[in-house]
Protein backbone atom coordinates (compact mmCIF):
# COMPACT_ATOMS: atom_id res chain seq x y z
CA UNK A 1 0.00 0.00 0.00
CA UNK A 2 0.99 3.78 -0.66
CA UNK A 3 0.25 6.57 0.79
CA UNK A 4 -0.45 10.08 -0.73
CA UNK A 5 0.96 11.59 3.07
CA UNK A 6 3.14 10.61 6.13
CA UNK A 7 2.03 7.90 8.53
CA UNK A 8 -0.24 6.37 6.37
CA UNK A 9 -2.44 9.17 5.82
CA UNK A 10 -4.12 10.95 2.60
CA UNK A 11 -5.06 8.48 -0.50
CA UNK A 12 -4.26 5.05 -0.54
CA UNK A 13 -2.85 2.88 -3.25
CA UNK A 14 -3.08 -1.08 -3.42
CA UNK A 15 -0.35 -1.17 -6.05
CA UNK A 16 0.66 -5.06 -7.05
CA UNK A 17 4.23 -5.90 -8.44
CA UNK A 18 4.86 -3.81 -11.61
CA UNK A 19 6.16 -0.76 -13.44
CA UNK A 20 4.24 2.50 -12.77
CA UNK A 21 5.41 4.99 -15.20
CA UNK A 22 3.46 8.14 -14.01
CA UNK A 23 0.72 7.98 -10.93
CA UNK A 24 -2.01 7.87 -13.71
CA UNK A 25 -1.16 4.08 -14.13
CA UNK A 26 -2.49 3.54 -10.64
CA UNK A 27 -5.29 5.68 -10.91
CA UNK A 28 -3.82 8.38 -8.73
CA UNK A 29 -4.88 11.24 -7.90
CA UNK A 30 -1.56 13.25 -7.68
CA UNK A 31 1.91 11.97 -7.98
CA UNK A 32 2.89 12.82 -3.98
CA UNK A 33 4.26 9.00 -2.28
CA UNK A 34 5.04 10.03 1.61
CA UNK A 35 4.64 6.60 2.95
CA UNK A 36 4.09 2.99 2.36
CA UNK A 37 3.21 -0.44 3.56
CA UNK A 38 3.95 -4.17 3.01
CA UNK A 39 0.85 -5.87 3.32
CA UNK A 40 1.41 -9.29 5.27
CA UNK A 41 0.33 -12.72 4.14
CA UNK A 42 -3.30 -13.07 5.80
CA UNK A 43 -4.19 -17.80 6.00
CA UNK A 44 -7.28 -17.69 7.14
CA UNK A 45 -11.25 -16.96 5.97
CA UNK A 46 -11.72 -13.73 4.40
CA UNK A 47 -15.00 -12.63 5.76
CA UNK A 48 -16.52 -9.37 6.16
CA UNK A 49 -19.79 -8.12 8.00
CA UNK A 50 -21.34 -4.73 6.84
CA UNK A 51 -23.79 -2.51 8.80
CA UNK A 52 -26.51 -0.19 7.76
CA UNK A 53 -25.54 2.02 11.33
CA UNK A 54 -22.28 2.96 13.19
CA UNK A 55 -21.74 0.58 15.93
CA UNK A 56 -22.60 -2.13 14.15
CA UNK A 57 -26.19 -1.80 14.21
CA UNK A 58 -28.95 -1.63 11.47
CA UNK A 59 -29.18 -4.19 8.95
CA UNK A 60 -26.23 -6.67 8.07
CA UNK A 61 -25.10 -8.56 5.24
CA UNK A 62 -22.15 -10.99 5.38
CA UNK A 63 -19.57 -11.14 2.38
CA UNK A 64 -16.64 -13.85 1.35
CA UNK A 65 -16.20 -12.83 -1.70
CA UNK A 66 -15.55 -9.35 -3.86
CA UNK A 67 -18.30 -7.10 -4.44
CA UNK A 68 -18.34 -5.44 -7.66
CA UNK A 69 -21.53 -3.31 -7.11
CA UNK A 70 -22.66 -3.04 -3.07
CA UNK A 71 -25.92 -0.86 -4.01
CA UNK A 72 -26.65 -4.23 -6.14
CA UNK A 73 -26.35 -6.51 -3.06
CA UNK A 74 -26.96 -4.52 -0.09
CA UNK A 75 -29.98 -2.42 -0.48
CA UNK A 76 -28.35 0.77 1.50
CA UNK A 77 -26.44 3.16 -0.15
CA UNK A 78 -23.69 3.79 2.85
CA UNK A 79 -21.79 1.55 4.66
CA UNK A 80 -21.27 3.01 8.21
CA UNK A 81 -19.54 -0.23 10.44
CA UNK A 82 -17.99 -3.58 9.42
CA UNK A 83 -15.99 -6.27 11.29
CA UNK A 84 -13.35 -7.90 8.93
CA UNK A 85 -11.72 -11.33 8.41
CA UNK A 86 -8.31 -10.52 6.26
CA UNK A 87 -7.63 -7.85 4.05
CA UNK A 88 -9.79 -5.88 1.79
CA UNK A 89 -9.93 -2.80 -0.35
CA UNK A 90 -13.02 -1.16 -0.17
CA UNK A 91 -13.47 1.49 -2.78
CA UNK A 92 -15.32 4.67 -3.41
CA UNK A 93 -17.43 3.65 -6.66
CA UNK A 94 -18.80 0.56 -7.88
CA UNK A 95 -16.30 -1.55 -10.02
CA UNK A 96 -13.61 -1.28 -7.74
CA UNK A 97 -12.78 2.73 -9.11
CA UNK A 98 -12.03 5.66 -7.01
CA UNK A 99 -10.55 6.41 -3.66
CA UNK A 100 -9.41 3.26 -2.21
CA UNK A 101 -9.47 2.17 1.60
CA UNK A 102 -7.07 -0.33 2.82
CA UNK A 103 -9.11 -2.56 6.01
CA UNK A 104 -7.27 -5.01 8.24
CA UNK A 105 -8.32 -7.71 10.19
CA UNK A 106 -11.16 -6.22 13.47
CA UNK A 107 -13.67 -3.84 14.01
CA UNK A 108 -14.41 -0.75 12.66
CA UNK A 109 -17.69 1.23 14.54
CA UNK A 110 -17.54 3.79 12.16
CA UNK A 111 -16.29 4.56 8.40
CA UNK A 112 -13.69 7.26 9.89
CA UNK A 113 -12.01 4.18 11.05
CA UNK A 114 -11.21 2.83 7.72
CA UNK A 115 -10.07 6.65 6.89
CA UNK A 116 -13.39 7.70 4.89
CA UNK A 117 -14.69 11.15 5.27
CA UNK A 118 -18.45 9.41 4.39
CA UNK A 119 -20.12 6.33 4.50
CA UNK A 120 -20.71 5.50 0.78
CA UNK A 121 -18.73 2.52 -0.56
CA UNK A 122 -19.45 1.31 -4.17
CA UNK A 123 -17.59 -1.71 -4.16
CA UNK A 124 -14.81 -4.46 -1.90
CA UNK A 125 -12.38 -6.92 -2.61
CA UNK A 126 -10.23 -9.38 -0.60
CA UNK A 127 -6.69 -9.23 -0.63
CA UNK A 128 -5.27 -12.65 -2.01
CA UNK A 129 -2.31 -12.19 -4.84
CA UNK A 130 0.82 -10.34 -3.38
CA UNK A 131 2.28 -10.72 -6.58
Amino acid sequence: MVYERPNYMGYQYFLRRGEYPDYQRWMGYSDSIRSCRMIPQYRGSYRMKIYERENFGGHMMEFMDDCESVQDRFRYPDIHSCHVDGYWIMYEQPHYRGRQYFLRPGEYRRYSDWGSMNPRIGSFRRIMDYC
